[in-house]
């Protein structure tokens, strides 16, 4: 231990490294109500800055460019992405001084970015064939809403897959809503439960 700090040893990969773990940190629940409250609004407002920064990226993103790629194979690299982005996110919380506020700030970050990987892939769908889906010309903003509805389940029918390549990017993000829902989210809070648990001597 140096100066409050613990040193860890992690293995990644064949190299095992030494990592420094700030252990000086009050633990959350001897925090003040206030103090405590504080700290996770902060971290609801970087989660939200990070929101608008993936949205502003969407709407500005010269999406035109992929017309050429499989929908298939953008949306494939994206969940690879998503998925590095995740396992980054589990790291951050077991190593954070507050792994609960950092698993909630991980969550308000994570599934946005999943969500507008869905948007994204329809709309690059709709533009490449304009009878994907039974509305025509669908904008950002249309798929950005469509891809909620499916995720939250109360779809209006206004936009409803038409062909069976968007039914089939439908049926999926419907499974991985699930793995979301379900797994996702067990899995951030056993990664901010491990957090909590570190060994603090």
């Amino acid at each position: 231990m140096w100066g409050g700090f613990h040193a860890f040893r992690v293995t990644t990969g064949f190299r095992t490294r030494p990592m420094l773990i700030d252990m000086t940190a009050e633990p959350l629940g001897a925090l003040s109500p206030a103090e405590r409250r504080r700290r996770i609004s902060l971290g609801l407002l970087r989660a939200a800055l990070v929101t608008a920064v993936l949205v502003g990226v969407y709407y500005l993103a010269p999406l035109s460019q992929l017309d050429d790629v499989p929908v298939a194979f953008s949306l494939l690299v994206g969940l690879i992405a998503l998925a590095a982005v995740a396992s980054w996110q589990l790291k951050a919380v077991v190593r954070a001084r507050h792994p609960g506020i950092r698993a909630i700030q991980a969550l308000a970050t994570t599934a946005p970015l999943f969500l507008l990987l869905f948007a994204t892939s329809y709309f690059l769908m709709a533009q490449a064939h304009a009878d994907s889906f039974t509305a025509e010309a669908l904008t950002r903003t249309d798929t950005l809403y469509f891809t909620i509805t499916v995720f939250a389940t109360v779809g209006f029918g206004d936009i409803s897959p038409a062909s069976q390549a968007a039914r089939l990017l439908v049926i999926a993000q419907m499974i991985l809503d699930l793995l979301v829902l379900g797994l996702g989210i067990q899995v951030f809070v056993g990664a901010a439960k491990r957090g909590r648990e570190r060994p603090d001597e």
